[in-house]
Order: structure tokens, then sequence, then C-alpha cells
């Protein structure tokens, strides 16, 4: 490991020697984890309840699939698939033929948290009133037998903004993975993002709360700043360590300054615990610049983000909820970038300060990482990570104000070297780096997670009510 001439480090075998200092951050977690947020310790784990609503005829009128067809055992066999591919999720399943039927359902439906449709045959109606009741459900059909309604039905739900997946498939896993975004947006939408800031966000909680579920919850940048400086220092410099023994190479911060950069961490970590917040974004740029912020907080988000949890910059609330989503949804951190288009190499360059090298989940595999000063002013402690390549990457934003997603996709080719601009600067090809450049809107900032996940966001979208737009 390569390193400033003013940080010496230990040698990795004195480091992880008796599990002792930084080490133990590392190799005895419990250690240095005892008062760090986890998602043990902060994520909803509660099972969901989900009304399974098989729809179909009596058999003994004529239709699809065909009349006298065996609806009691095709039920029967679907949910015991469903309950075995989806183990944490409570299906109770019922039958509904006309429209009033489904409203019956509805009616009596106050303790789920969700709707699984399944049309077995037609004719049969009733879950058209399932699916215009504004609650989320996932319409799916059981191919030859609910067809004809499901295509009537699915893209008019859509048209009309309600909160329906819709499911045309052969594999029972693809109904699987939409009940497993239920999961997520369940998860999310008991989930609390500390925003750190010294402004009004007048309406912007509320907003958040109607349209995602997520909550908002304000802190002051004086409560950031007392947790900051009452933290554990030995803790602190343990964490500390445990970044510099982990960097392929150091380059501007001092000893002291990645310590600071520890004791944020330890202090964000507190704050989150006692607010059991699964999220922190903070106005880190105005609050150090105006003096209000000791140290900049992008070690600490780079480790929250490793670790399953979420820690956003610049107090940018949509790509702060897009990364919580993120992470339910796909169990990868995502990471908020500045984007650059570059048209003589059709690429768009993912720039920050701030990225995970565990891009690939808590369990994956890591990536090299160096640790820099926060590029815009030359200060503090902030991470260049050297991200795989050869990768597919999904890129997207909430926008809450227009209840729109919007997204592309874009496979990594290079890391890119440049003293310009951000740290980390990962280059990527996407299908037309003009088209995208020419339908940019909805801000600067996306959020981009290493794999091909266009499936599950469009359905995250469609159960949010939201448009899902595809850019570029």
């Amino acid at each position: 490991m390569q390193t400033s001439g003013h940080f010496s480090i230990l040698s990795r075998r004195g480091f992880l020697a008796g599990c002792s200092g930084a080490a133990a951050c590392l190799a005895c977690p419990a250690v240095c984890r005892a008062t760090a947020a986890t998602p043990q310790s902060l994520v909803p784990n509660e099972r969901m309840k989900l009304r399974l609503v098989y729809t179909h005829p009596d058999p003994k009128l004529e239709g699809w699939p065909y009349q006298g067809y065996d609806y009691e055992s095709r039920k029967k066999e679907l949910t015991e698939r469903l309950r075995r591919a989806c183990p944490n999720v409570d299906f109770l399943p019922v039958w509904a033929q006309e429209e009033a039927d489904g409203k019956k359902v509805l009616e009596g439906d106050g303790e789920v948290d969700g709707y699984l449709v399944y049309l077995l045959g037609i004719p049969s109606s009733a879950a058209r009133a399932i699916v215009f009741s504004g609650r989320p459900a996932i319409l799916a059909d059981d191919l030859y037998g609910g067809t004809g309604q499901f295509l009537g039905l699915y893209g008019e739900a859509l048209r009309k903004g309600m909160r329906v997946a819709g499911v045309s498939s052969s594999r029972l896993t693809d109904v699987a993975d939409a009940v497993h975004v239920l999961e997520a947006l369940r998860k999310f939408q008991k989930s609390t993002i500390l925003d750190v800031v010294n402004r009004d966000l007048g309406a912007a909680p509320a907003l958040y709360r109607d349209t995602l579920g997520v909550g908002i919850q304000t802190i002051s940048a004086a409560e950031l700043d007392d947790a900051y400086r009452s933290a554990d220092r030995a803790e602190a410099v343990q964490w500390a360590q445990a970044w510099a023994a982990g960097a392929a190479r150091i380059v501007e911060p001092s000893r002291a300054e990645i310590q600071k950069s520890g004791a944020m961490y330890v202090g964000m970590s507190g704050l989150m615990l006692r607010h059991h917040a699964q999220g922190i974004a903070i106005d880190c740029l105005r609050l150090f610049y105006g003096g209000q912020m000791a140290a900049y907080p992008c070690l600490g988000f780079f480790q929250l983000n490793n670790d399953g949890l979420v820690g956003a910059c610049e107090a940018d609330l949509q790509s702060a909820s897009t990364m919580l989503l993120l992470t339910y949804l796909v169990g990868r951190p995502g990471y908020i970038s500045d984007p650059v288009i570059d048209t003589s190499k059709n690429q768009i360059i993912y720039a920050h300060c701030v990225a995970p090298n565990k891009v690939f989940g808590p369990g994956g595999a890591a990536n090299p990482y160096h640790i820099r000063s926060h590029s815009e002013d030359r200060k503090g402690a902030a991470v260049r990570s050297l991200l795989p390549l050869g990768e597919m990457t999904t890129t997207l934003k909430l926008v809450p104000e227009e209840k729109t997603l919007v997204m592309h996709q874009a496979r990594t080719v290079a890391n890119i070297d440049d003293d310009r601009a951000c740290r980390t600067k990962l280059a990527a090809e996407p299908k037309d780096a003009r088209k995208l450049a020419a339908d940019w809107r909805w801000g600067w900032h996306r959020v981009t997670v290493y794999g091909e996940y266009r499936v599950p966001v469009q359905t995250a979208g469609s159960l949010l009510g939201f448009r899902v737009v595809e850019e570029g």
C-alpha cells in the first residue's frame, strides 16, 4: 500500500493481530459495531401479509381456459408454489368472481399490505375493483386463462396512475419476483431518512410520505455537530485505521483528517440509531463551506453504503430515497453522481467523491479504493472507488414532485483518472450518449447500481403509481 508521507499505517499482520484496534472493525465486527448503525439493528423485518385473490367463473360456464376446468387444483398448486418461493410472505387466498365480490374483499382487508390478483379464467370481473382501488396490486395472468381481461385491464390501470404491476409469464418465478418488489416497498415505506439541513424543507416531508411512503425527519447541523463532538474518539481512530488499511492508496489526507472522518461516522451512526433511521442525507457542501460542519461525511457514507444502509450527499432527498429503495429492492448500494457525457466515446461518466467499494452488496466482492481529499475544495477526506468494469449498470432517480421514475442503463468500461471534478469517475457506455444528453431533465444527480435491474425497477415504479421514463 502506498501512503502519503504524513500518514503511517500499521503492517497488515500487526494491524490484524489479536483482533484489536482497527482490526476489530473488520475481523470482529461486534467490537466496533456495538454502537454502529447496521441493517440488523435498523431494517424493518416484519412479515408481509398479501391477499391472494383468485378470479375465475364457475367451472360450469363456457370460457377460458375451458368449461369444467379444475380451478381448485390449480389454486392449491399456485398457492403452495408461491409460499415456497416467498417464505417471508403470508398469503391469504380468496376466490372472487364479480366486481361486487372484489369490493367485498377490499372492505374486509384493513390488515393486508397489498394484493396479488391471479386471473385464472374468464368471464370474471372481480379484478377491476381491486386494481382501481388505489391499493398496491400485482395483476398476474395465468396464461390461457385470464388473458383477455389482463390485456384490457393492465394498460388502462397504468394510464390512470394506479399502483399496479402486471405479470404475464409462464414462469411463476416472475410472479414471485414481483411479490419481492412489494416486500421491498413495504420495508421502504416503514423506513426513515434523516435530512441534516439548516433550512426549511417546507412541504417536502409530507410530499415524500404521501407519494413514496418513506419518512423524512429533519435534524439541524447543530445536532450533527454535537454528535460529532461527543463521538467516542477511540472508536473513531479504529474506523480511520480500518479505512486506511483497506485503501490501495492514501493521497492527500493526513492521519488526523481521516480520524475526523471516523468521528463523523461514529456521530452519524449514533444519530441513525437514536432516530431509528435507515438513511442519512447531509447538506454537506453548504454546511462545510459555511463552517457549520467540522469534517466531511464521505468516508462515513462509504461505510454505510457498503454495509447495506444509506449515506447520501448534499441533502438530496430524491437520490437518498432512490438509494434506500434500491438497497431493499436488489440488496446492492446505489451511489449518487454528477454525470458527464462524452459523445466522442459514446460514454456517460458517473462522477462523485463518494462511492462504495462493495457494489455487489455487503456479502459481495470488494474493489480497490483510494482515500483522497474532497475535489471541489481540496479539503477533508473522500473516496475514489476503482469500480468493476464490463458490468451492466442501472441508473435511476425518483422524482416524487412529478410521480416519475427516470432510468437508463449502461455498461462500465473505465475508471477515469483525471484531477478535474469529483474523485470517482466511472465511465460506461449507454445505448446512445447523444440521445441521453438530449433527453436529460429532472436535475443533474442520478443514482447508479450494478446489475441489470430494468424489470424490478419498472415494477417498483408501477407499484408506487409512478410514471416510468426510460431516458436515452
